[in-house]
């Protein structure tokens, strides 16, 4: 019976590939998605969200809690409607409109502002984190104990 030998070029080979690849960095379209960055364009389309927390109107809170559809056009401008109870109490108008910019970085944090006539708490500033490819927002309301999370509609 013949033996075979396997010269050590067939096993160095990818040894050398893999050493080299961790002493200079992966190329990077070797890097996972999320660290691409990320920007305006990655919020895009409709996102269902809800809204809960409490409203600190000095020594007095509010609770709140709420739904809204919220659309981001991936240029940094949203458009929404929500339906926010306060303290319990539905709102005036089934569905109030509201609008404003947004900002994503490239680390995928972010800001808005939403514009809500007649509301006397508006504009609402947010930061908000875009998770899962932005297919997900988690957004908390500066001044307020409010936050809400948005899962994109597919």
């Amino acid at each position: 019976m013949k033996k075979r030998s396997f010269g050590i070029s067939m096993f160095a080979a990818p040894i050398m590939m893999v050493c080299g690849l961790q002493a200079f960095g992966a190329p990077a379209g070797a890097q996972s998605p999320d660290a691409v960055g990320c920007s305006n364009r990655v919020l895009f389309g409709n996102y269902g969200f809800s809204i809960e927390g409490e409203i600190l109107a000095g020594a007095v809170t509010m609770p709140l809690r709420g739904v809204a559809m919220t659309h981001f056009d991936g240029k940094g401008n949203l458009t929404q409607v929500d339906h926010v109870l306060v303290n319990g109490a539905p709102p005036a108008s089934e569905w109030t409109s509201g609008s404003g910019p947004y900002t994503v970085n490239p680390d995928c944090t972010g800001t808005a502002q939403i514009n809500i006539p007649g509301n006397p708490l508006s504009p609402l500033s947010l930061h908000f984190v875009v998770v899962r490819q932005g297919r997900e927002i988690h957004t908390v309301v500066e001044a307020n104990a409010v936050s809400s999370v948005g899962i994109k509609v597919e």
